[in-house]
């Protein structure tokens, strides 16, 4: 999609190997691909938004039309300003399909001129969640696969364990 800049919203808390398969393949869909790094006032995040935003600099270091920034407020509002046109999107699940189509249907009635992508997940990923890894990780079980080998070492030394 010639000159489309394309947001890729979430927390990230954090950054899995499904989140990684994304950004990958949202960046040779698009020109340019925004991850944004959602600060949510609702939500107690493991790792701090500084953190978050590292760790993602980290594992898509190299990819020349891939940038992580931060936002907070209405994504519509944040798309406006960064001139972006479409919402990238994963969809694992029929249950993430009913919310994403809800949010996708009020982006689209405030802001009709930016598109939403769903993109299904490569199958090795298609169950793997930030809250599942988080758990995981916090009783000690194997994260290796779900997670890139930087972010397996930082919640391993969050959690205690070498």
């Amino acid at each position: 999609m010639n000159n489309v800049t394309a947001i890729y919203p979430g927390s990230f808390d954090p950054t899995t190997n499904g989140h990684v398969d994304l950004i990958r393949r949202g960046s040779r869909l698009f020109h340019s691909l925004i991850v944004a790094v959602l600060t949510n006032l609702e939500k107690k995040p493991l790792f701090s938004l500084r953190d978050r935003v590292e760790m993602l600099r980290e594992v898509t270091r190299g990819m020349s039309n891939v940038s992580v920034e931060t936002f907070s407020g209405l994504l519509i509002d944040y798309a406006r300003r960064r001139k972006a046109r479409a919402i990238l999107r994963g969809l694992r699940a029929f249950s993430d399909y009913e919310y994403e189509l809800r949010m996708a249907l009020v982006n689209r009635k405030l802001e009709p001129e930016l598109e939403t992508v769903f993109l299904m997940p490569t199958e090795s990923y298609a169950y793997v969640s930030s809250r599942l890894v988080k758990e995981i990780a916090q009783l000690g079980g194997p994260i290796g696969g779900l997670v890139p080998p930087p972010i397996e070492k930082k919640l391993r030394l969050k959690f205690g364990r070498r």
